[in-house]
Protein backbone atom coordinates (compact mmCIF):
# COMPACT_ATOMS: atom_id res chain seq x y z
CA UNK A 1 0.00 0.00 0.00
CA UNK A 2 1.17 3.43 -1.04
CA UNK A 3 0.53 5.02 2.85
CA UNK A 4 2.35 8.13 2.06
CA UNK A 5 1.33 8.93 -0.98
CA UNK A 6 -2.51 8.30 0.12
CA UNK A 7 -1.85 10.33 3.71
CA UNK A 8 0.33 13.16 2.15
CA UNK A 9 -1.18 14.22 -1.68
CA UNK A 10 -5.20 12.07 -1.23
CA UNK A 11 -5.63 14.18 -4.55
CA UNK A 12 -3.66 11.70 -6.53
CA UNK A 13 -5.89 8.55 -6.15
CA UNK A 14 -8.46 11.10 -8.44
CA UNK A 15 -5.46 11.52 -10.82
CA UNK A 16 -5.62 7.32 -11.21
CA UNK A 17 -8.96 7.17 -11.80
CA UNK A 18 -8.43 10.30 -14.31
CA UNK A 19 -6.30 8.36 -16.28
CA UNK A 20 -7.35 4.91 -16.05
CA UNK A 21 -5.85 2.91 -18.75
CA UNK A 22 -8.66 0.66 -19.03
CA UNK A 23 -10.39 3.80 -19.89
CA UNK A 24 -8.10 5.54 -22.48
CA UNK A 25 -9.60 7.98 -25.06
CA UNK A 26 -7.95 6.93 -28.27
CA UNK A 27 -8.11 9.34 -30.83
CA UNK A 28 -6.62 10.04 -34.30
CA UNK A 29 -3.28 11.46 -35.04
CA UNK A 30 -2.96 12.28 -31.05
CA UNK A 31 -2.94 8.61 -30.24
CA UNK A 32 -4.32 9.42 -27.02
CA UNK A 33 -6.01 12.42 -25.10
CA UNK A 34 -8.13 12.92 -21.35
CA UNK A 35 -11.61 11.58 -20.88
CA UNK A 36 -14.31 14.09 -22.06
CA UNK A 37 -16.69 15.62 -19.54
CA UNK A 38 -14.47 14.19 -16.36
CA UNK A 39 -16.04 15.25 -13.18
CA UNK A 40 -14.43 15.32 -9.47
CA UNK A 41 -13.62 17.66 -6.62
CA UNK A 42 -10.04 17.47 -8.33
CA UNK A 43 -10.16 17.46 -11.85
CA UNK A 44 -12.53 18.30 -14.84
CA UNK A 45 -12.42 18.50 -18.40
CA UNK A 46 -14.75 19.98 -21.21
CA UNK A 47 -16.71 18.01 -23.95
CA UNK A 48 -13.28 17.67 -25.87
CA UNK A 49 -10.95 16.92 -22.80
CA UNK A 50 -9.30 20.03 -21.90
CA UNK A 51 -9.04 20.71 -18.37
CA UNK A 52 -10.79 23.78 -16.80
CA UNK A 53 -9.38 26.68 -15.79
CA UNK A 54 -10.06 29.13 -13.27
CA UNK A 55 -10.17 33.01 -13.37
CA UNK A 56 -10.11 35.77 -10.36
CA UNK A 57 -14.06 35.78 -9.80
CA UNK A 58 -14.18 31.88 -9.73
CA UNK A 59 -15.14 32.01 -14.05
CA UNK A 60 -14.30 28.97 -15.87
CA UNK A 61 -12.60 28.38 -19.19
CA UNK A 62 -11.89 25.74 -21.47
CA UNK A 63 -11.41 25.45 -25.32
CA UNK A 64 -15.02 24.28 -25.54
CA UNK A 65 -16.19 26.71 -23.83
CA UNK A 66 -14.43 30.13 -24.49
CA UNK A 67 -14.38 33.22 -22.89
CA UNK A 68 -15.13 36.37 -24.64
CA UNK A 69 -12.08 37.91 -24.98
CA UNK A 70 -8.76 37.48 -26.53
CA UNK A 71 -7.12 34.39 -24.43
CA UNK A 72 -3.88 33.18 -23.56
CA UNK A 73 -2.76 29.46 -24.06
CA UNK A 74 -0.79 27.04 -21.61
CA UNK A 75 0.71 24.65 -23.32
CA UNK A 76 2.96 20.71 -22.48
CA UNK A 77 2.19 17.76 -20.74
CA UNK A 78 1.09 16.70 -17.60
CA UNK A 79 2.58 18.97 -14.98
CA UNK A 80 1.38 22.08 -17.43
CA UNK A 81 -1.95 20.18 -17.52
CA UNK A 82 -1.56 20.15 -13.56
CA UNK A 83 -1.05 16.64 -12.21
CA UNK A 84 -0.80 16.87 -8.70
CA UNK A 85 -3.20 20.06 -8.03
CA UNK A 86 -5.85 19.70 -5.74
CA UNK A 87 -8.17 21.11 -7.54
CA UNK A 88 -8.84 22.67 -11.23
CA UNK A 89 -8.59 26.33 -9.10
CA UNK A 90 -4.66 25.55 -8.00
CA UNK A 91 -3.13 24.86 -11.68
CA UNK A 92 -0.80 26.86 -13.34
CA UNK A 93 -2.78 28.61 -16.02
CA UNK A 94 -5.98 29.31 -13.36
CA UNK A 95 -3.08 30.60 -10.77
CA UNK A 96 -1.67 32.63 -14.23
CA UNK A 97 -5.20 33.58 -14.61
CA UNK A 98 -6.38 34.35 -11.28
CA UNK A 99 -3.51 35.93 -9.60
CA UNK A 100 -0.12 36.20 -11.17
CA UNK A 101 -1.06 37.22 -14.69
CA UNK A 102 -4.32 38.29 -14.88
CA UNK A 103 -5.20 40.49 -18.13
CA UNK A 104 -6.67 37.81 -20.16
CA UNK A 105 -8.00 34.77 -19.57
CA UNK A 106 -5.68 31.46 -20.07
CA UNK A 107 -6.66 28.28 -21.40
CA UNK A 108 -5.11 24.77 -20.28
CA UNK A 109 -4.34 23.50 -23.78
CA UNK A 110 -1.87 20.61 -22.22
CA UNK A 111 -1.91 17.02 -23.01
CA UNK A 112 -0.97 14.66 -20.21
CA UNK A 113 1.85 12.41 -20.94
CA UNK A 114 2.55 14.21 -24.34
CA UNK A 115 6.04 14.56 -26.35
CA UNK A 116 6.62 17.74 -28.20
CA UNK A 117 5.07 16.04 -31.40
CA UNK A 118 1.64 15.62 -29.55
CA UNK A 119 1.63 19.08 -28.18
CA UNK A 120 2.20 21.13 -31.63
CA UNK A 121 -0.61 18.55 -33.11
CA UNK A 122 -3.10 19.39 -30.28
CA UNK A 123 -3.00 23.31 -31.12
CA UNK A 124 -3.10 22.40 -35.00
CA UNK A 125 -6.06 20.26 -34.38
CA UNK A 126 -7.82 22.91 -32.52
CA UNK A 127 -6.21 26.33 -33.40
CA UNK A 128 -9.79 26.66 -35.42
CA UNK A 129 -11.80 26.93 -32.63
CA UNK A 130 -9.80 29.77 -30.04
CA UNK A 131 -10.18 33.57 -30.81
CA UNK A 132 -7.47 35.70 -30.78
CA UNK A 133 -4.32 34.02 -28.94
CA UNK A 134 -1.84 37.06 -27.56
CA UNK A 135 0.82 34.66 -25.57
CA UNK A 136 1.18 30.57 -26.28
CA UNK A 137 3.51 29.47 -22.98
CA UNK A 138 4.59 25.91 -24.17
CA UNK A 139 5.29 24.57 -20.79
CA UNK A 140 7.76 21.39 -21.59
CA UNK A 141 11.03 19.61 -22.16
CA UNK A 142 11.12 16.36 -20.04
CA UNK A 143 8.73 14.06 -21.88
CA UNK A 144 11.55 14.46 -25.33
CA UNK A 145 14.54 13.89 -22.78
CA UNK A 146 13.15 10.65 -20.84
CA UNK A 147 11.45 9.41 -24.51
CA UNK A 148 14.89 9.83 -26.42
CA UNK A 149 16.44 6.52 -24.37
CA UNK A 150 13.99 4.28 -26.74
CA UNK A 151 15.39 2.34 -29.57
CA UNK A 152 15.30 3.67 -32.93
CA UNK A 153 12.70 1.55 -34.40
CA UNK A 154 10.13 3.24 -31.62
CA UNK A 155 11.68 6.91 -32.04
CA UNK A 156 11.00 6.78 -35.84
CA UNK A 157 11.15 10.56 -37.61
CA UNK A 158 9.35 12.52 -35.03
CA UNK A 159 10.30 11.19 -31.38
CA UNK A 160 8.96 8.35 -29.26
CA UNK A 161 5.91 8.83 -27.28
CA UNK A 162 4.50 6.94 -23.82
CA UNK A 163 3.30 3.39 -24.26
CA UNK A 164 4.45 3.44 -27.78
CA UNK A 165 5.48 -0.12 -27.21
CA UNK A 166 2.29 -1.31 -27.18
CA UNK A 167 1.43 0.36 -30.18
CA UNK A 168 3.95 -1.31 -32.15
CA UNK A 169 3.14 -4.86 -30.76
CA UNK A 170 -0.64 -4.54 -32.15
CA UNK A 171 0.15 -3.24 -35.23
CA UNK A 172 2.18 -5.90 -36.08
CA UNK A 173 0.15 -8.36 -34.54
CA UNK A 174 -2.36 -6.50 -37.16
CA UNK A 175 -0.35 -6.97 -39.84
CA UNK A 176 0.40 -10.52 -39.11
CA UNK A 177 -3.04 -11.36 -39.54
CA UNK A 178 -3.94 -9.58 -43.05
CA UNK A 179 -0.49 -11.25 -44.18
CA UNK A 180 -1.70 -14.57 -42.99
CA UNK A 181 2.36 -15.03 -41.70
CA UNK A 182 2.99 -16.92 -45.34
CA UNK A 183 5.85 -15.66 -47.99
CA UNK A 184 5.28 -15.19 -51.55
CA UNK A 185 6.18 -19.28 -51.89
CA UNK A 186 4.00 -20.44 -49.42
CA UNK A 187 6.43 -21.05 -46.43
CA UNK A 188 5.88 -19.19 -43.15
CA UNK A 189 7.53 -15.72 -42.85
CA UNK A 190 10.50 -15.81 -40.44
CA UNK A 191 10.57 -12.53 -37.79
CA UNK A 192 14.20 -11.19 -37.95
CA UNK A 193 15.62 -11.75 -34.77
CA UNK A 194 16.18 -8.27 -32.76
CA UNK A 195 19.23 -7.76 -30.50
CA UNK A 196 18.45 -5.54 -27.50
CA UNK A 197 19.72 -1.84 -28.45
CA UNK A 198 22.11 -0.21 -26.09
CA UNK A 199 20.69 3.14 -24.67
CA UNK A 200 22.81 5.89 -26.67
CA UNK A 201 24.91 8.25 -24.78
CA UNK A 202 23.67 11.34 -22.62
CA UNK A 203 24.62 14.45 -25.43
CA UNK A 204 23.41 11.94 -28.20
CA UNK A 205 20.51 12.18 -26.00
CA UNK A 206 19.85 15.71 -25.13
CA UNK A 207 21.15 16.75 -28.88
CA UNK A 208 18.16 14.62 -30.24
CA UNK A 209 15.69 15.82 -27.49
CA UNK A 210 16.72 20.08 -28.39
CA UNK A 211 16.49 19.32 -31.91
CA UNK A 212 12.70 17.64 -31.34
CA UNK A 213 11.97 20.33 -29.60
CA UNK A 214 12.87 23.18 -31.95
CA UNK A 215 11.82 21.51 -34.87
CA UNK A 216 7.95 21.34 -33.64
CA UNK A 217 8.51 25.15 -31.81
CA UNK A 218 9.25 26.43 -35.29
CA UNK A 219 5.82 24.90 -35.89
CA UNK A 220 4.14 26.76 -33.55
CA UNK A 221 5.86 29.49 -35.25
CA UNK A 222 4.62 29.02 -38.60
CA UNK A 223 0.76 28.35 -37.23
CA UNK A 224 1.14 31.55 -35.64
CA UNK A 225 3.03 33.48 -38.00
CA UNK A 226 1.10 36.93 -38.87
CA UNK A 227 -0.34 37.47 -35.65
CA UNK A 228 0.79 39.21 -32.85
CA UNK A 229 1.22 35.94 -31.04
CA UNK A 230 4.49 35.54 -28.88
CA UNK A 231 5.56 32.46 -28.03
CA UNK A 232 7.76 31.21 -25.20
CA UNK A 233 9.09 27.99 -24.29
CA UNK A 234 9.57 27.02 -20.60
CA UNK A 235 11.67 24.61 -19.26
CA UNK A 236 9.98 22.93 -16.54
CA UNK A 237 10.86 22.27 -13.34
CA UNK A 238 12.03 18.32 -11.85
CA UNK A 239 12.74 17.47 -8.65
CA UNK A 240 16.64 16.80 -8.85
CA UNK A 241 16.94 19.47 -11.31
CA UNK A 242 16.16 22.01 -8.70
CA UNK A 243 17.64 21.21 -5.31
CA UNK A 244 19.83 18.02 -4.46
CA UNK A 245 17.84 17.58 -1.54
CA UNK A 246 14.34 17.65 -0.87
CA UNK A 247 11.70 18.82 1.22
CA UNK A 248 10.64 16.22 4.17
CA UNK A 249 7.31 15.37 2.76
CA UNK A 250 9.02 15.13 -0.41
CA UNK A 251 11.67 12.81 0.72
CA UNK A 252 8.81 10.17 2.06
CA UNK A 253 7.08 10.39 -0.83
CA UNK A 254 10.19 9.95 -3.69
CA UNK A 255 11.32 7.11 -0.89
CA UNK A 256 8.05 5.31 -1.69
CA UNK A 257 7.50 5.83 -4.77
CA UNK A 258 11.37 4.13 -5.74
CA UNK A 259 10.60 1.13 -3.73
CA UNK A 260 7.81 0.74 -6.70
CA UNK A 261 8.96 1.61 -9.82
CA UNK A 262 12.51 1.73 -11.22
CA UNK A 263 13.15 5.83 -12.13
CA UNK A 264 16.59 5.52 -11.02
CA UNK A 265 17.05 3.06 -13.27
CA UNK A 266 15.45 4.47 -16.27
CA UNK A 267 15.77 7.90 -15.76
CA UNK A 268 18.94 8.29 -12.95
CA UNK A 269 20.77 9.79 -15.38
CA UNK A 270 19.06 12.80 -16.55
CA UNK A 271 17.09 13.07 -13.33
CA UNK A 272 20.17 15.30 -11.57
CA UNK A 273 21.29 19.16 -12.28
CA UNK A 274 24.58 18.73 -14.33
CA UNK A 275 22.67 17.05 -17.08
CA UNK A 276 19.83 19.55 -16.52
CA UNK A 277 21.97 22.40 -17.05
CA UNK A 278 23.54 20.91 -20.22
CA UNK A 279 20.38 20.44 -21.37
CA UNK A 280 18.94 24.11 -20.59
CA UNK A 281 22.01 25.51 -22.24
CA UNK A 282 21.43 23.72 -25.35
CA UNK A 283 18.12 24.69 -25.86
CA UNK A 284 18.66 28.20 -24.88
CA UNK A 285 20.78 27.87 -27.88
CA UNK A 286 18.49 26.10 -29.46
CA UNK A 287 15.35 28.70 -29.04
CA UNK A 288 17.27 32.05 -29.94
CA UNK A 289 18.34 30.38 -33.08
CA UNK A 290 14.74 29.90 -34.23
CA UNK A 291 13.67 33.48 -32.42
CA UNK A 292 11.90 32.24 -30.04
CA UNK A 293 11.88 33.47 -25.82
CA UNK A 294 12.89 30.51 -23.51
CA UNK A 295 13.38 30.39 -20.33
CA UNK A 296 14.90 28.01 -17.47
CA UNK A 297 12.40 28.27 -14.46
CA UNK A 298 14.71 25.34 -12.48
CA UNK A 299 17.16 27.99 -10.92
CA UNK A 300 14.41 29.87 -10.42
CA UNK A 301 12.12 27.87 -8.56
CA UNK A 302 15.87 26.97 -6.63
CA UNK A 303 16.46 30.35 -5.72
CA UNK A 304 12.27 31.34 -4.49
CA UNK A 305 11.36 28.29 -2.58
CA UNK A 306 12.92 27.36 0.68
CA UNK A 307 14.88 24.22 1.76
CA UNK A 308 11.27 22.85 4.16
CA UNK A 309 9.21 24.09 0.88
CA UNK A 310 7.01 21.35 -0.15
CA UNK A 311 7.17 21.57 -4.08
CA UNK A 312 6.43 18.28 -5.38
CA UNK A 313 4.39 15.34 -5.12
CA UNK A 314 6.71 13.37 -7.18
CA UNK A 315 9.29 14.10 -9.41
CA UNK A 316 7.65 16.00 -12.19
CA UNK A 317 4.50 16.94 -10.56
CA UNK A 318 3.77 20.02 -8.69
CA UNK A 319 1.79 20.60 -4.95
CA UNK A 320 -0.80 23.45 -4.53
CA UNK A 321 2.67 25.87 -3.36
CA UNK A 322 4.99 24.58 -6.36
CA UNK A 323 2.48 25.23 -9.35
CA UNK A 324 1.72 28.92 -7.09
CA UNK A 325 5.48 30.03 -6.81
CA UNK A 326 6.08 28.17 -10.51
CA UNK A 327 3.21 30.60 -11.83
CA UNK A 328 4.63 34.02 -10.28
CA UNK A 329 7.71 33.21 -11.62
CA UNK A 330 6.35 32.11 -15.29
CA UNK A 331 4.50 36.41 -14.94
CA UNK A 332 7.61 37.98 -13.40
CA UNK A 333 10.01 35.85 -15.78
CA UNK A 334 8.14 36.71 -18.58
CA UNK A 335 7.22 40.20 -17.48
CA UNK A 336 3.06 38.94 -17.71
CA UNK A 337 1.95 40.64 -14.67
Amino acid sequence: MAEQRVSLTPQMLQYDDFDDRGRTRWLPYLMYFHRAHYRSDTVNTDELGFRYSCGPSGELASVAELPDSPVRLFAGSSTAFGIGATSDAASLPSRLWSTHAPAEPWLNFAGRSYNSAQEFLLFSLYRHLLPRVSDIVVFSGLNNLALARLPEEQRGDHGGFFNCGEYFEQMEGLRRRHRGRTSLFGRPEKEAPRGEEPVRPLEERIDYAVDLTARHLENWQALAHGTDTRITFVLQPLAGWVRNEPAPEEKLLFDELDRRSNFWELYGDIATMEPARRYADALQIACNKIGVDFLDLNPLLAEAAGPRDWLFVDRAHFTDLGHDITARLIAEGLRLS
